[in-house]
């Protein structure tokens, strides 16, 4: 371990020594024009919830535009910050939620295709007690240099595991499969966007839609990307009477579809041939419509997210709460799971609460909480390069 550590010191000073050298974000084979794109979630989108949808969770839906700590979101759990950073030579990108006084995590893997780093970290039995940042991020396993970036902005700040010679940031992250959108693969999140995105970290409302790792996601592929719609970002949050908060983040990018677990109908995913209709990917499975000797279309997909709460947890409970929350994908997304897919969730837990700990419920409100940022991400997308959002449908689309 003392080695391990002592190496990725000298990884973290060789990056901080050649900062000036190294290209810009996304300049993966040439010079590219590297403005943020402001994400598309919060304009002409529904925002933040209304009192009703809060009501339907038993939530507080606060005022986004107070400048107060968010009332709704991940962002509603103290000690909690997000920063996105968008591309704009290709829609992809990278979101990071930091945790500077440093957070007890878990995680949970369950797709067939994941790309993660420093998981292994995260078990019970390992050392290491807390972590300093969750990175989500686009451009498949390229996106994973996101980051070293953070580690870096953690490491100028004196952020880090205490090694006596050194702060050694820890950074798990996670990745989705987003190169086939945009039409310009070789522009994928680096280390330089995830410097970025965590400059942009704060603990005000979360931008949602097609922001950071959310830009590039899709959801619907099972019968082709040629039917396919936009995925992204989606965030949700429960404070209970008491004070414990719950709440997700997510990334929503599957080969299956999206199904608002309140109707039990399909809200995005495979289109209808004539693309102006959804086609329920439920019955075109059962009817035999989509064999085809293998599972999904590629490897083109994977959901990504972070649950949190403020509660005190230790790793073996942030872990349980970690494969709890993998029952709101199950509830909004068919199918799940599948060799086509990389789905893991991170959970953090920060110990601002001071009550007492019922990881149960805390696993069930993941869940909740989780199902509800799914049906968000798609719902707050905006379409790009040819692939529709929910918003362009024909109204009655849903099945």
């Amino acid at each position: 371990m003392r080695d391990l550590v002592g190496w990725r010191v000298v990884v973290s000073a060789l990056v901080v020594l050649f900062a000036g050298a190294v290209p810009a974000c996304g300049q993966a084979a040439s010079g590219l024009d590297l403005s943020v794109v402001p994400g598309a979630g919060s304009s002409g989108s529904s925002g933040s919830p209304g009192a009703a949808e809060g009501a339907r969770l038993g939530r507080s839906t606060g005022d986004p535009g107070s400048g107060r700590r968010a009332a709704y979101g991940l962002t509603a759990v103290e000690g909690i910050e997000v920063g996105h950073f968008t591309l704009s030579e290709r829609p992809t990108g990278c979101t990071v939620i930091l945790t500077r006084s440093g957070a007890v995590a878990g995680v949970d893997v369950r797709g067939g295709g994941p790309g993660t780093r420093e998981t292994d970290l995260l078990n019970p039995v390992n050392m290491v007690q807390e972590v300093h940042a969750v990175v989500l991020s686009g451009g498949s396993a390229f996106g994973l240099d996101a980051a070293q970036g953070v580690v870096r902005w953690l490491e100028e700040r004196g952020i880090g595991f205490p090694t006596g010679v050194a702060r050694v940031p820890i950074v798990p992250s996670a990745i989705l499969f987003d190169l086939g959108v945009g039409g310009k693969p070789h522009v994928r999140p680096t280390a330089e966007c995830g410097y970025r995105a965590a400059e942009r970290a704060s603990s005000g409302p979360v931008e949602e839609g097609s922001v950071g790792a959310g830009a590039g996601a899709t959801v619907g592929k099972m019968a082709g990307p040629g039917r396919s719609m936009k995925g992204g970002i989606g965030t949700a949050s429960i404070t209970l009477p008491n004070g414990l908060t719950v709440a997700a983040l997510v990334a929503v990018n599957p080969v299956g579809d999206v199904i608002d677990p309140a109707t039990g109908r399909v809200i995005a995913g495979v289109r209808t041939e004539d693309g102006r209709g959804l086609a329920d990917v439920r019955k075109l499975l059962r009817s035999g419509a989509l064999i085809r000797g293998r599972s999904g279309a590629g490897v083109e997909n994977t959901t990504i997210g972070v649950v949190a709460t403020n509660a005190k947890l230790d790793k073996a409970q942030a872990n349980k709460v970690a494969q709890m929350a993998h029952s709101g994908y199950s509830r909004a997304i068919y199918p799940v799971h599948t060799p086509a897919d990389g789905d893991a969730i991170f959970a953090l837990a920060t110990g601002a609460y001071d009550g007492p700990v019922d990881v149960g419920l805390i696993g069930a409100l993941a869940a909740d909480v989780m199902a509800d940022a799914i049906v968000r991400a798609v719902r707050e997308a905006t379409g790009v390069a040819g692939i529709p959002a929910v918003r362009d449908l024909p109204s009655g689309a849903e099945r």
